[in-house]
């Protein structure tokens, strides 16, 4: 009864950021789909670690949208996601909650949720925050100086709130499995996902070969992956 409960009150938060206009209807439909599978495998971690990501993003995107937009050469951030952004930042964590439906014994799997939502809320607010408060850009490639907002260029300021994004995560995890191992592995691979996000930007995004919607969903899936490897030999 309490599942039951819950699910319906996923619904009610996924039609009322459509109605705030944070979510298209496909976002919202797909944003749903997302929380439910990520629930029902994780339980209220999960959800709780979605929603933070879910709120942190919301936030950065907005945080001195005017002033971001004002910046030559930088494209506006749309602040409603459809639900190839939704799938691109949540989809990895969803499907890797969704196989804990039917092994129920791999519990190390919510790490690698937790990693994946931890990569994301790094990239989002690294990227977000980062083209606000940064001060020297560089390209992550050359590491040459290089223009603000655009695909794979990194500050110093950028990484570092990235980091805290992941260590945000780690941390609301570690409150409820107070084991050193987990967050540190679920703080690296944030740390990393967002990396090998900005050398995708570089490397393929920045030449038009991937669209930011696959960028995302590949960080999102190397966090994962880091996950499961440290697991393996930690």
């Amino acid at each position: 009864m309490l599942r039951i409960i819950v699910i319906i009150l996923v619904i009610f938060a996924a039609v009322a950021a459509v109605m705030k206009k944070k979510l298209t209807i496909g976002g919202g439909i797909a944003g749903f789909l997302v929380a439910t599978s990520i629930y029902v495998g994780t339980g209220y971690l999960g959800l709780l670690l979605l929603a933070v990501f879910f709120l942190s993003a919301v936030w950065a995107t907005k945080h001195k949208q005017s002033y971001k937009e004002a910046l030559k050469g930088i494209p506006a951030h749309s602040q409603q996601r459809d639900a190839w952004q939704v799938l691109a930042n949540g989809g990895v964590a969803a499907f890797v909650a969704g196989i804990l439906l039917f092994e129920l014994s791999i519990k190390e799997l919510e790490i690698i949720v937790a990693a994946s939502l931890a990569a994301a809320t790094a990239d989002t607010l690294s990227s977000e925050l980062g083209t606000v408060y940064g001060k020297r850009f560089y390209n992550i490639l050359s590491f040459k100086r290089d223009q603000r907002g655009l695909d794979g260029v990194v500050s110093l300021e950028g990484t570092l709130i990235g980091a805290a994004g992941a260590a945000m995560i780690a941390l609301i995890y570690a409150c409820f499995h107070p084991r050193l191992r987990d967050p540190v592995i679920i703080f690296i691979g944030g740390i990393l996902g967002n990396y090998f996000d900005s050398l995708l930007g570089a490397a393929f995004e920045r030449k038009g070969w991937i669209k930011n919607d696959m960028v995302n969903f590949l960080t999102t899936g190397i966090a994962a992956v880091i996950a499961f490897i440290l697991i393996s030999f930690l």
